[in-house]
């Protein structure tokens, strides 16, 4: 009777879904909220693309997502969201062919993630680490890679310290 309980047990435990263990987040990315109400921490499991930028009226701006905007598709395929966040401006006039949430208070983050002039491009990988922070435009291709190579594979690569 037992070992049928227990076979009952394990089928039942094998049919929920499966809960992702981020083992290796040793580079946390902070917490904000987007429009809408839901928080980056809630996104884990999708790679996050921000974009800070004083307005959606910024050359920095609107020089970074003309960059992204030709290779969209393969974001889109690695099912990454892309966030704006104006650290001067609510966002409104943000036209683009990439669809953007946009952070609720981009000054607030701009500070927790470290950003110290008036532009940045970050990378939060699937796992929950920071992967990317740069002060430069970047190409698709930096983004892209990225998002493929996030700190489980750096560091398996040695290409970070664990």
């Amino acid at each position: 009777m037992t070992r049928q309980l227990l076979s009952i047990a394990l089928a039942a435990a094998a049919s929920l879904a499966p809960v992702p263990v981020w083992a290796n987040v040793v580079r946390p990315a902070p917490d904000f909220t987007i429009a809408g109400g839901k928080t980056a921490r809630s996104l884990r499991g999708q790679p996050l693309v921000i974009i800070v930028a004083p307005g959606p009226e910024s050359k920095e701006f609107r020089k970074q997502v003309s960059k992204l905007e030709k290779d969209y598709h393969r974001f889109a395929a690695q099912n990454a969201i892309f966030v704006a966040a104006f650290t001067t401006s609510n966002g409104e006039g943000l036209r683009s062919s990439i669809p953007f949430a946009v952070a609720l208070n981009g000054a607030e983050l701009a500070a927790r993630y470290g950003v110290q002039g008036s532009f940045a491009l970050l990378v939060v990988g699937k796992d929950g680490n920071l992967d990317l922070r740069t002060a430069r435009i970047s190409g698709a291709y930096a983004v892209r890679d990225a998002i493929l190579n996030n700190y489980e594979r750096q560091a398996a690569t040695h290409r970070v310290e664990r």
